[in-house]
């Protein structure tokens, strides 16, 4: 230990270490900079769904997909020229009392009497993977529906531009939906939200946004 403080006092060693401290320092914060900027530009070109379930029983979980299913199909006939996002979020506020009401009478029609509860805001999303696109975790605008008492676990799409596909089996993402995000984002930006499974660095930089957003360092909450 002697030795190692003697080390240090050597005027070399201590422009070294600070030399390496500061090259750090500034590579933690390009990193953080480039990542936030980069997590609230994705943030802020799509507008989420957000449903969640009664609780964890089948028939609730059933009904949640039913109502998603619902709901979507409104939310395409409504947004169908949508050119941005403001203008999809613009009509989901006017028709919030509608989305409400055609959940409600899914619901019934369910033969179920649960409370549907709708809002639009700023809410926090893990990341999630749309056939080829994956979003990072962070903050993002949302429909967020929530069903009796919300307890059950919860199912996440994109409503603009609409990346939820028809058979959520199938995994198939609608070109064209691809298209209007990839118009929203830089090149690179959309690189690192698209599958490209052949290049490491866009990997390892959604990496970065992914394990930024975790730690809290980053966040696009408005």
């Amino acid at each position: 230990m002697k030795k190692f403080l003697k080390l240090c006092n050597h005027s070399k060693v201590k422009m070294v270490i600070i030399l390496t401290f500061l090259f750090f320092a500034y590579t933690t914060i390009c990193a953080i900079s480039y990542a936030n900027d980069v997590s609230t530009d994705i943030a802020d070109s799509v507008f989420r769904l957000h449903v969640i379930a009664n609780s964890d029983s089948e028939a609730d979980q059933n009904l949640k997909y039913i109502v998603r299913d619902h709901l979507l199909e409104y939310m395409n006939t409504l947004c169908a020229n949508c050119t941005s996002k403001e203008e999809a979020i613009a009509l989901a506020n006017k028709n919030i009392d509608k989305f409400k009401e055609i959940a409600l009478d899914t619901i019934k029609d369910e033969g179920f009497n649960y409370s549907v509860n709708v809002h639009i805001g700023n809410f926090e999303f893990p990341t999630k993977h749309y056939g080829d696109i994956s979003l990072p975790a962070g903050y993002y605008d949302a429909l967020k529906v929530e069903i009796g008492e919300a307890k059950g676990q919860n199912w996440w799409c994109v409503m603009f531009p609409p990346l939820c596909f028809v058979d959520a089996s199938s995994g198939i993402v609608p070109e064209e939906s691809k298209e209007d995000l990839q118009n929203s984002l830089t090149d690179e930006e959309f690189s690192i939200v698209s599958d490209n499974e052949e290049n490491l660095t866009f990997k390892v930089k959604f990496k970065i946004l992914e394990i930024l957003n975790d730690t809290g360092l980053i966040t696009a909450k408005k």
